[in-house]
């Protein structure tokens, strides 16, 4: 058993845990975990009258959100990640996403249409972990905090019940999300 970091530790330290603890979820009952999540995501969206939703084509080990797309009144988007000139995330439909990255997720192919910032009224944002004030603990790209600069939209992170942990580490360039959604609902975060 690896202990939980204290919120002192590094990053680094966070993720091995993370990545760690993620491992000791049985397909299963992460398949129990997403069913939970998506009928509170949908709810939550319905009542903040929200449609389009930028969502991401899961990793193994994140929730997967495709039961999403099968609810009429959601807009689904997805992003690719660009590396150059500078690394960036591109917007574009949620059924584009027809290749897999050489990180193993589903993407749309170079070329595909871009979709506009405005189509979009919130964000879910996988990560490794998040905390109960809304700091998440990504994979160390930087590719949803770039995105997410100077863009005042709804955003949401999606995890694990056992990987909502009180305190992570963050840096000045991280972003909080506004909200947190695991097997206990959609929780506003913990403000300063």
């Amino acid at each position: 058993m690896m202990p939980t970091p204290t919120p002192n530790s590094s990053k680094a330290v966070w993720r091995e845990w993370a990545r760690w603890r993620r491992a000791q979820v049985s397909a299963e009952a992460q398949a129990s975990s997403a069913a939970t999540i998506c009928t509170a995501l949908v709810s939550f969206l319905h009542d903040h009258q929200i449609t389009g939703v930028l969502a991401y084509h899961a990793l193994p080990g994140e929730i997967d959100l495709s039961t999403l797309a099968a609810h009429a009144h959601l807009r689904l988007y997805t992003t690719r990640a660009i590396f150059r000139p500078a690394p960036r995330l591109t917007l574009h439909a949620w059924a584009s996403a027809s290749e897999v990255s050489r990180f193993g997720v589903r993407q749309p192919p170079r070329g595909t249409p871009e979709i506009e910032r405005e189509q979009i009224g919130a964000v879910l944002l996988p990560g490794l972990a998040f905390d109960r004030s809304g700091w998440r603990l990504g994979y160390g790209g930087g590719f949803y905090d770039r995105l997410l600069q100077n863009w005042p939209v709804l955003t949401i992170g999606v995890t694990a019940r056992a990987l909502w942990v009180p305190q992570l580490p963050h840096e000045a360039h991280d972003l909080p999300v506004d909200f947190v959604a695991t097997e206990l609902g959609v929780r506003a975060a913990d403000k300063p």
